[in-house]
């Protein structure tokens, strides 16, 4: 038994972590400013930031092929697996988890020789970042201590129905453009000096409470984190280009809960291009799940 584990690069992971755990990992391709790169591979994710901010296009990005996957299935195949595990961003915001389907379909029509030798799950990780980035990383390190393919698959869905990640972005402006955040385009109250608390998962996005000027960012998103999560869970800390109101929701919530983030993560370039590198967010295992 050999077990891949297959993603984009919308997880959020930097590449360290994704070289040293082995991850493989099919970039999202982003066009600003006339340039075209691979996100993660070609540039960091400050790079990105830094284009953004000199900018007031947004930038473009498009799905992952179906020709795409069959390529990494036949490449992965030909390397001896005989699991694929194969997590995609929600797939109500790309084409990408359902061109991961097409992809295994043509391969083992292309490939009929794998057929009953190797085994594609795909999994639609129902949201975006570091939601489905930390599952993946925790995934491999049950998979070197001898966990089925089945095992890690119970535990990335039961992950990706439970969890949820609650985000404040500072402007509409990326949302709006990119319309894909539906509750970012339904908000009316911008107008009025009000910001969302988005809730992130189930494959859609919903305003869950309104804050009223900056200086309440931090205990409305804390408040709305603390009534949600499962007590005695960990929490990941997302954030965009500043890092000063992430490290502040963190001092509440460790003065609340008694426990540190389990990782502070930026946000990457296909997610940036979508809501701003200007956010704040919390990932939380959901306690009503």
């Amino acid at each position: 038994m050999r077990i891949a584990v297959l993603t984009d690069s919308c997880c959020d992971l930097d590449k360290k972590t994704i070289d040293e755990l082995g991850i493989k990992v099919l970039p999202f391709t982003l066009t600003l400013g006339g340039e075209s790169f691979r996100e993660i591979f070609d540039k960091s994710t400050q790079e990105v930031y830094e284009m953004m901010s000199q900018t007031d296009e947004i930038p473009k990005h498009s799905q992952i092929s179906p020709l795409t996957f069959e390529e990494k299935y036949r490449e992965l195949f030909e390397q001896g697996y005989t699991d694929i595990i194969s997590v995609s961003i929600n797939s109500q915001g790309s084409g990408t988890y359902n061109n991961s389907i097409l992809g295994k379909n043509d391969f083992f029509e292309n490939t009929p020789e794998a057929k009953d030798k190797i085994r594609i799950f795909n999994l639609d990780s129902k949201c975006y970042t570091i939601f489905y980035g930390y599952p993946i990383m925790e995934a491999v390190k049950k998979i070197r201590r001898g966990a089925s393919a089945e095992d890690v698959v119970a535990y990335l869905e039961d992950w990706f129905n439970v969890c949820a990640i609650y985000a404040v972005p500072y402007s509409l402006r990326y949302a709006r453009k990119s319309g894909r955040i539906s509750a970012a385009a339904a908000f009316a109250g911008e107008v009025l000096g009000l910001k969302p608390i988005i809730e992130f998962a189930d494959n859609g996005t919903k305003t869950v409470e309104k804050i009223r000027g900056e200086k309440n960012i931090v205990p409305k998103l804390v408040d709305c984190v603390e009534k949600r999560m499962t007590p005695q869970t960990p929490y990941i800390i997302i954030h965009g280009k500043d890092t000063v109101l992430a490290k502040e929701v963190e001092k509440e919530l460790v003065k609340r809960t008694g426990r540190r983030a389990e990782m502070f993560n930026p946000i990457g370039a296909a997610v940036a291009a979508n809501i701003g590198c200007d956010v704040v967010a919390v990932l939380v295992r959901r306690k009503e799940k």
